[in-house]
């Protein structure tokens, strides 16, 4: 798996890092974990097709997570002539939130129709679902109740990766990063905590092989190179 983190901040652009949105190739599959406002952007940075993403797994509904898709669903229509189906994996709710944001934010395009289908599958706490060669599990995320949290782990051929979305340290949290070969780990604030988020001194009680930190605020970035954990920035790319 090729991991490329195209958004590596948080809802308020510390540190000047585009919304989160982390891209996994997968063989001849790419899928991506969440899809910010800015993600389509990132996407063109990175000199990189929207249209070879065929599946999006998202952790909540905060529109720093999944407020691209609107963007992403009209440029498929209107400037990639996207063909291929698209596959929105996300807490319940999904559909129907992601149905009124397009509205809100291009009104009028309730009436327009894609050539390609939009396949939405929404997920529980405590579903292991299999799409083509992912097997998605998905546990219940401590963070704001009304947006469904979730982290996910998805495995393939052998490798794992476990991300954690927004939500604070759970013991159920801890056991679904255990032997993970990469755990992809919000990191929002390095010497307090901060309520519904995974912070710097919970980051010692996860259990994966590899660790990667992200979603960091201003205060944490501080200390990025004074910690031994890697931690991400926009355009990083790592394999396992």
């Amino acid at each position: 798996m090729e991991v490329t983190f195209i958004g590596s901040g948080d809802a308020f652009g510390s540190g000047g890092r585009l919304q989160p949105c982390i891209m996994v190739k997968n063989g001849e599959h790419c899928f991506t974990f969440d899809f910010g406002l800015s993600a389509l952007i990132g996407l063109k940075q990175q000199q990189l097709s929207p249209n070879a993403v065929d599946t999006i797994i998202l952790s909540h509904l905060h529109g720093d997570h999944c407020g691209g898709i609107p963007f992403l669903l009209m440029d498929a229509m209107l400037g990639a002539k996207r063909e291929a189906p698209l596959r929105i994996l996300g807490p319940e709710g999904t559909e129907h939130h992601l149905s009124k944001m397009h509205e809100i934010l291009f009104p009028g395009s309730s009436v327009m129709t894609p050539k390609f289908s939009v396949d939405y599958i929404e997920l529980s706490p405590g579903d292991s679902i299999r799409q083509g060669d992912l097997t998605i599990t998905a546990i219940e995320a401590m963070h704001t109740l009304e947006t469904k949290p979730l982290a996910t782990r998805v495995e393939s051929n052998g490798k794992s990766i476990v991300y954690t979305g927004d939500g604070a340290c759970t013991e159920e949290l801890v056991n679904l990063t255990a032997g993970a070969d990469l755990l992809i780990a919000e990191s929002y604030f390095f010497d307090k905590p901060v309520k519904w988020h995974l912070n710097y001194p919970d980051i010692s009680l996860l259990k994966a092989k590899k660790t990667v930190l992200t979603h960091m605020s201003d205060n944490m970035l501080r200390q990025k190179d004074n910690i031994p954990e890697l931690c991400a920035y926009d355009g990083m790319k790592i394999k396992i």
